[in-house]
């Protein structure tokens, strides 16, 4: 937001982040940044936008949320090293415009990312100096681990780090 030159104050919001069994790729994050907007709707002032996010990595058919530990992260990176998965990021747009009236409207990114092989080393390497597991998919494609793996990407970079500048400016003009 800094950088679309936007006033913007973050915000923690407690809130459910589990879902329905049956979604896929894309659905899982849409579900999620409404439930977070959801979550905060009784502390939304008339007039204010809320805007919540989430982003996932989808790999054959699986979801790579955030790791647990340590050893869950070096599992994850080791599945995605020498293979193409994709992340999905989804932005929800929450406004209550009166007492009565609260409206949401959500956008959703796909990027292909490409991951060179990764040997063991570099994956502990990258996993005990960047404790990736605040990151899904074990990762963040701005840190070393990026600079090394990502050997190609087909969509948009800011995606891949877990906030669609590009949709959430066209978002933002719509709304504005």
């Amino acid at each position: 937001m800094a950088g679309l030159d936007l006033p913007f104050m973050a915000i923690n919001i407690d809130a459910d982040e589990t879902y329905p069994a049956e979604l896929q790729a894309g659905d899982i994050p849409y579900y999620i940044s409404r439930a977070k907007a959801r979550a905060y709707e009784g502390q939304l002032k008339e007039n204010q936008l809320l805007i919540t996010a989430d982003t996932i990595v989808w790999l054959e058919e699986k979801m790579l949320g955030k790791p647990h530990d340590e050893a869950e992260a070096i599992a994850m990176l080791h599945q995605l090293s020498g293979k193409t998965h994709q992340v999905y990021t989804a932005v929800t747009f929450a406004q209550k415009l009166s007492t009565f009236d609260f409206r949401l409207s959500t956008v959703v990114d796909r990027t292909d990312v490409t991951f060179a092989e990764l040997s063991d080393e570099e994956i502990l390497h990258y996993v005990h100096k960047y404790r990736p597991l605040d990151k899904a998919g074990a990762y963040g494609v701005q840190e070393w681990i990026g600079y090394i793996a990502c050997t190609e990407m087909k969509g948009s970079y800011f995606n891949v780090m877990g906030f669609p500048v590009h949709l959430v400016y066209k978002a933002l003009k719509q709304i504005l």
